[in-house]
């Protein structure tokens, strides 16, 4: 079994509207952080192309788009599962994200289930040097910031 970081957080949303606030919506409360950047360049805007097989795509500013990852698993309202990989990784070098959609009362937890770093080297620029216990937890605050901003997204609209 690979390592994994695991972060759950609750939203005022039915779990279709969380995933497609997830989704097709990542653009809005997508929030770059400097020590998990996709490319050198950054960030980027990111988009899905929805359904297995699509892609979700950072659009960079020079004109350029980056892939970073390929969609395994879309199913609206329940989950979403992808590999993820940043410029950095060499050919065939990737993560895997998972992201549950579970309703809970009138709220949905969403899950996001991030594995693979174990086969990220230490020294790789993507890791910064941390050793696995440490980046897992850096990485767990990054998807938890992450959350929070979607969750925020979804109460701005009244959901």
């Amino acid at each position: 079994m690979t390592a994994a970081v695991i972060v759950s957080i609750r939203v005022d949303a039915t779990p279709l509207r969380a995933f497609e606030a997830f989704t097709a919506e990542i653009g809005e409360w997508w929030r770059p952080n400097p020590l998990f950047s996709l490319t050198p360049r950054g960030d980027g805007d990111l988009r899905f192309e929805p359904g297995e097989g699509g892609r979700l795509v950072a659009a960079l500013t020079n004109g350029k788009e980056f892939e970073v990852g390929r969609i395994t698993v879309w199913k609206p309202g329940e989950r979403l599962a992808l590999s993820w990989r940043h410029a950095t990784f060499a050919p065939g070098q990737s993560t895997q994200l998972d992201v549950r959609f579970e309703a809970v009362g009138d709220q949905t937890r969403v899950t996001v289930e991030h594995r693979g770093w174990d086969e990220i080297p230490q020294d790789h620029v993507a890791r910064h040097g941390f050793e696995l216990m440490l980046f897992q937890r850096r990485q767990a605050e990054h998807w938890h910031a992450l959350l929070a901003c979607l969750n925020a997204k979804l109460h701005r609209n009244g959901e």
